[in-house]
């Protein structure tokens, strides 16, 4: 947007804003889902902290080495969370130590989403007791970003045009301003389905979409 000096000395009947038509724009654009995030892990819990630590290691230790077989890169296997804690029973106001839970979160990047459901039973298989999150986006985010970023701007122009039209004015054709309005693609959650005679556990990934918002300047003139 232009920028005019005000003179503080001047009334303001004297001072004029450029005649602006401000508008926003929204656009989307749809990926087919490239790439699988899955997170899961074992939570053990025991009395004896060391014995809890060590089962829960054994078991993470066999997914990894699970999901490696599978051709799955070791740098995309990563820990997601990793925790410690005392649990406690409460009985009649008093707080009794019942022993520890251990929880380990691998955070498992997929880029063979169609494997995704095999992933998951191979985990489990290998003692995952925990999946807390799979979620599907794309690889190549801005590719669908500037094709939804486009159609934004070609859907501002469009209603700018229909004001201008309406007011009966010429708008600029080049705008004097464009703003992105941060916007993202949320990665979508699976959707999971039972059938009784399938051996692996359908995921679907489904479709993902990309939005865009700008806010738009144009200045016009009188006809």
């Amino acid at each position: 947007m232009y920028n005019y000096p005000i003179n503080k000395s001047a009334s303001f009947p004297n001072f004029k804003c450029p005649p602006t038509i401000e508008v926003l724009g929204t656009g989307t654009a749809a990926a087919a889902p490239d790439r699988a995030v899955v997170v899961l892990g074992a939570v053990t819990e025991g009395p004896v902290l060391p014995a809890v630590q060590t089962e829960n290691a054994k078991i993470i230790t066999s997914i990894i080495q699970s999901l490696l077989k599978l051709n799955i890169p070791r740098e995309k296997i990563q820990t997601h969370d990793f925790r410690i804690e005392i649990q406690y029973d409460y009985q009649e106001g008093k707080q009794i130590f019942r022993g520890y839970k251990v929880t380990h979160l691998l955070q498992i990047i997929n880029d063979k989403v169609e494997l995704t459901g095999i992933l998951v039973d191979t985990a489990v298989s290998s003692g995952a007791n925990n999946i807390t999150d799979i979620k599907f986006t794309t690889s190549q985010p801005e590719i669908y970003e500037n094709q939804a970023l486009s159609l934004a701007i070609r859907n501002a122009r469009q209603k700018a045009v229909t004001i201008a039209n309406t007011l009966g004015v010429t708008l600029f054709t080049v705008p004097s301003q464009i703003q992105e309005i941060a916007s993202s693609a949320e990665p979508i959650p699976y959707a999971t389905a039972v059938f009784a005679k399938s051996a692996v556990t359908p995921i679907e990934p489904g479709q993902l979409t990309i939005y865009a918002k700008v806010r738009v300047w144009y200045m016009f003139a009188d006809r």
